[in-house]
């Protein structure tokens, strides 16, 4: 690859990086530039550790032929079971444990070599197998995003010539970066949506980041929390404890994402959530299908929880709709994206009372009155309350005790939910 396409192709790496291209097209634009510039990549694997709850890292695929491959991967830790082994055999965790930074295997005279991956490419027509370790600095790693790895193939019979491989020499490290600042942005979406919240991440990812900046909106929320969890606690061992909450967190947050809502806040075993849009009466029916969700999760979760021996529980969840203020409250320093107002302080007196007339749901009268004729005929009266800190008493409702009971009655409300 001579010079000018070389520096065209740094230029548009460069010009592609600052303008937020993705890592797909990152890579295959890249390999679709060398082979127009002279230098005949036939394959390539891209792949970078991230910070991530569920997966390691991700990694991004091109091929010079039509395959099945999906262009990007996810993948899971490599220090247990069979990923560890298909790890330690890979030619970059052998170029880690000796310090190599590249590493070039001619696939028609491989010899005996125990690498994974190696073997298929040969099949395949590969003929150089050219690896790179890119290490980042200890002010560039987040997590365990400190290295970029790749390889790149070519079925020139040849295999690479010496320009090629000082080309990808050259290349490479320039696409690292852009990829790298690709990374980083997903994994500040990724924190964002995991301890904000998908809307809070994504009003604090545009700029919503000043102290006192808030907006007061018109919201359904919802606040929910376990039956019984501090008895279970106390009664189980330690190391339990957190599994023990994650599982049933884990039935609510999906519940509410699922109906199109978002969670604000997790504290303890309580979740704070809301819904909102312009027709406060479809925000209300989306709260019903997200506690209706709830119970068929729990219900799945406490058969799977009881067969193995755990502890099973179920939750109280208050509904309510009033004004509140959404944004950053806090210090200069310490910010929190979420609601607060009295109808927030009201919910959860709501869910509270749950205890006292042993119902696992219970609305206000507020959240009871916005719904349509078809709805609020689904919610029953439990009697008049004056809840703790609130200075007016009010009317509390549950669902009809039918919904459950009637299977007919069950059909009809989760066609209203889905309507």
């Amino acid at each position: 690859m001579e010079l000018a396409p070389r520096l065209d192709l740094m230029n548009w790496l460069t010009g592609q990086g600052l303008t937020g291209a993705s890592e797909n097209d990152l890579v295959r634009g890249f390999c679709e530039r060398c082979r127009a510039g002279g230098l005949d990549v036939s394959r390539s694997i891209v792949f970078i550790d991230t910070l991530h709850p569920i997966f390691e890292g991700r990694g991004f695929r091109w091929s010079d032929i039509e395959t099945n491959e999906a262009d990007s991967f996810e993948y899971g830790s490599t220090s247990e079971g069979d990923s560890a082994k298909n790890w330690r055999r890979s030619t970059f965790f052998h170029m880690l444990e000796n310090g190599y930074d590249e590493m070039l295997i001619d696939l028609a005279d491989r010899g005996s070599l125990d690498f994974s991956m190696i073997d298929e490419l040969a099949e395949k027509g590969h003929r150089h197998f050219l690896c790179f370790v890119h290490r980042f600095g200890e002010a560039g790693t987040i997590g365990q995003m400190d290295c970029l790895y790749s390889y790149w193939t070519t079925r020139r019979a040849e295999g690479f010539s010496e320009k090629g491989l000082a080309a990808l020499r050259d290349l490479v490290p320039v696409l690292g970066l852009a990829i790298k600042s690709a990374a980083h942005v997903d994994i500040a979406r990724t924190l964002g949506r995991v301890y904000l919240g998908r809307d809070a991440s994504e009003q604090v990812m545009r700029g919503r980041i000043s102290r006192g900046v808030t907006e007061r909106i018109k919201a359904v929320l919802w606040f929910s929390d376990l039956r019984g969890s501090t008895s279970i606690s106390e009664s189980i061992a330690p190391d339990e404890i957190i599994p023990f909450l994650n599982d049933y967190a884990q039935a609510s947050i999906d519940a509410v994402h699922d109906a199109g809502g978002d969670v604000l806040k997790l504290i303890g075993d309580g979740v704070l959530a809301m819904f909102t849009g312009p027709d406060m009466a479809l925000a209300k029916r989306s709260a019903l299908r997200a506690e209706h969700h709830f119970r068929k999760n729990i219900s799945v979760l406490n058969a799977r929880r009881g067969a193995d021996g755990r502890p099973v529980t179920t939750a109280y969840v208050g509904l309510h709709i009033g004004e509140v203020f959404y944004g950053n409250i806090g210090s200069e320093d310490r910010l929190d994206f979420t609601v607060v107002g009295p109808a927030v302080n009201e919910v959860s007196r709501i869910a509270s009372m749950c205890r006292s007339v042993d119902r696992e749901l219970l609305a206000s009268s507020a959240f009871r009155d916005g719904l349509d004729a078809a709805g609020r005929g689904y919610l029953v009266s439990t009697g008049r309350f004056a809840l703790r800190g609130i200075g007016h008493a009010q009317d509390l409702y549950t669902l009809d005790p039918a919904v459950a009971a009637d299977e007919v009655v069950t059909g009809r409300y989760e066609r209203y939910l889905a309507g």
